[in-house]
């Protein structure tokens, strides 16, 4: 099983010692991060070791280099003394509303077929009304708001029972989130990653940590027991592609597509049947 290490932020930590964990995490040796962000190792290294201030543009180039997430160039910012240099807005704030519009018109304009936008935690935001139809037999506890989607699909009770290749998605799904810790360092993620470990299959089903082989080596697709048979899809995931608010950066959309057409007919059927 693999392990996933995380960044904890203290309130107090320097940011030398931040800087230098970014570093690490993302296997860069001080010569080869100040090549790339064309400032001297020697000054690197007085930065690291807290020797030497660095200025608020030293920061942003350095978390810029380094792919440190919006969140966590702000507490780079914040250890150094600096402010923040991206704001952090509720969705329902009226400076997204151009970004809650263009998310609203993807997910209608994907239907028949579902898609969802969820937050860095896998917090459900918005879903389609394609969506519903797959959730039925879910427990309604794994309903309620705040609704976590990896829970969703892989707690016994949500759609573990009846992903038919739930073993290749359980797989899939968690090496995802290990991605995602990987370059996020979010200690609340690894607890997720955690539970998720932890779930017992769904009786006389088998989970597997292997590595998913795919669809034809191509793709991993979720396949589920629905009331008109078994429906397979292909997920894509979309995201702001220059973001500046932290709330922004950390969405995204995750979209089905039909693997075959008994499915595509199947999805066709249900919106008409919604719609009726």
């Amino acid at each position: 099983m693999a392990t996933t290490m995380t960044l904890t932020t203290e309130r107090n930590q320097p940011v030398g010692e931040l800087l230098r964990a970014w570093r690490e995490r993302r296997r860069l040796s001080q010569m080869a991060l100040a090549l790339d962000a064309e400032v001297s190792t020697r000054h690197l290294s007085f930065l690291e070791t807290g020797r030497a201030r660095p200025s608020r543009e030293m920061l942003l180039r350095l978390a810029e280099h380094l792919a440190v997430p919006l969140r966590e160039r702000n507490a780079l910012l914040l250890a150094a003394g600096y402010a923040p240099a991206y704001p952090e807005r509720p969705l329902d704030d009226p400076a997204l509303a151009a970004a809650r519009e263009a998310v609203a018109r993807v997910l209608a304009g994907h239907e028949p077929y579902p898609a969802l936008a969820i937050d860095r935690e896998w917090t459900l935001v918005a879903a389609n009304r394609a969506v519903a139809p797959l959730l039925a037999g879910v427990a309604p506890s794994l309903l309620r708001p705040p609704v976590n989607i990896l829970r969703l699909a892989l707690h016994p009770k949500g759609l573990a029972s009846r992903t038919v290749n739930l073993p290749e998605w359980r797989a899939h799904l968690l090496s995802r989130l290990e991605r995602q810790i990987a370059v996020s360092a979010d200690s609340g993620l690894a607890r997720l990653l955690d539970e998720l470990r932890a779930y017992p299959a769904p009786e006389g089903i088998a989970v597997s940590e292997e590595e998913p082989s795919g669809m034809a080596g191509v793709a991993v697709p979720f396949q589920v027991r629905a009331e008109r048979g078994v429906l397979g899809f292909l997920s894509t995931t979309m995201v702001f592609g220059t973001p500046v608010d932290v709330t922004l950066s950390e969405l995204a959309i995750e979209a089905f597509f039909p693997i075959d057409t008994r499915t595509a007919e199947a999805m066709r059927d249900l919106a008409g049947d919604a719609g009726s």
